[in-house]
């Protein structure tokens, strides 16, 4: 008789990460899966109509259909734009390289 199926829902912040199994009916969906693990009481800062959420790292909607053993993700909104954070990085490093070359004189003279 298969009418429950198990998955988890997993929920991540930068020093604290929860996955909670939970049983649920077959048929049920990420949403609701959601929903029903009670994760949203813990944190009560997820928003359903804001947070992305997916299956094992692949987005996905609300409305998908689990199957056994998924485990639902649910993303947290970037704090800084990934390409803004690539431009300090590449200045950062063009600015060590002047410093390194620096250096190596240094050391030869």
């Amino acid at each position: 008789m298969q009418n429950e199926i198990m998955v988890e829902v997993a929920y991540a912040l930068p020093k604290e990460q929860l996955i909670i199994p939970v049983r649920v009916p077959a048929g049920t969906t990420a949403e609701d899966a959601i929903k029903l693990s009670g994760i949203l009481q813990k944190f009560p800062e997820i928003d359903l109509s804001a947070n992305k959420f997916g299956i094992f790292g692949k987005l996905t909607k609300p409305d998908t259909v689990l199957r056994e053993l998924d485990r639902v993700e649910i993303y947290r909104p970037l704090i800084a734009d990934p390409k803004e954070v690539r431009r300090q990085r590449a200045a950062e490093g063009k600015v060590m390289k002047k410093g390194g070359g620096d250096a190596t004189q240094e050391a030869e003279g």
